[in-house]
């Protein structure tokens, strides 16, 4: 099984103030290596692209999108896809990678969305996939403006029905924050917490889907979570999941 992981990577830029004088200093940072290895590790092939890469290397057609299984969207906002280089500033009229991926799907191809600040609709809003094609695609209704649950207390998944995804894993760690989501009719909740949807599945066209409305990596992917012996497990076998 091949696939293509969009995300999970940032850019910190920190002002350091000591008296009168300052600095800056910036670090880059990738959130999904641990994941990444995972899956990698049972046989998965991985084509990774991060946040930052998305604007010069997603690909421009269906048929190049064909080249993978399944695509994972993780902690990467919708504008990084519609507002590409030649767009914002060149103005020229480019394919909707997001109408792409929609396609994608149609055709035969798997979605998993993961939670984070940057997903679903995000914090303030900023990731806005509700006011994208990808809401049609998503197994989830997702909610108005910023829809983070931060839990600092933390918060164990319920099962909220049976599935093969998840029957073999028993109590699911504490997670620290999730995306408010609720699952589209026909599809199938199989983790909740509190009325929300945690991990949904689903179908749109020939293609299969998924919303995972935590995080896969920190913060709200809580080091009991990372540590989890059956985080490998999981990952992988909702990844294969998602193959037609």
């Amino acid at each position: 099984m091949k696939i293509l992981f969009v995300g999970e990577s940032w850019v910190i830029h920190m002002i350091h103030t000591k008296g009168y004088d300052s600095f800056t200093s910036t670090k880059y940072e990738e959130g999904a290596t641990y994941l990444l290895s995972c899956l990698r590790e049972r046989g998965i092939d991985v084509d990774y692209m991060p946040a930052h890469e998305v604007q010069v290397r997603f690909p421009q057609s269906l048929d190049e999108l064909k080249a993978y299984d399944a695509i994972v969207l993780s902690d990467v906002g919708a504008n990084t896809f519609l507002l590409q280089n030649p767009t914002f500033y060149q103005m020229q009229i480019i394919p909707n990678a997001l109408e792409l991926i929609k396609q994608f799907v149609a055709e035969g191809g798997g979605l998993l969305m993961v939670g984070g600040y940057l997903t679903f609709m995000g914090i303030e809003g900023k990731a806005n996939y509700k006011n994208t094609v990808l809401a049609d695609v998503l197994p989830v209704v997702m909610a108005d403006g910023d829809d983070r649950v931060e839990m600092p207390g933390g918060f164990s998944p319920a099962v909220s029905k049976p599935h093969p995804l998840i029957d073999e894993l028993g109590a699911w760690p504490r997670l620290l924050g999730y995306n408010k989501l609720s699952a589209k009719p026909g599809a199938e909740e199989l983790l909740s917490h509190g009325g929300d949807a945690i991990l949904t599945v689903g179908a749109y066209g020939k293609g299969k889907t998924a919303a995972f409305a935590s995080d896969c990596s920190p913060h709200w992917g809580s080091l009991e979570f990372m540590n989890w012996e059956h985080y490998p497990a999981f990952w992988t076998n909702l990844v294969t999941y998602l193959k037609s």
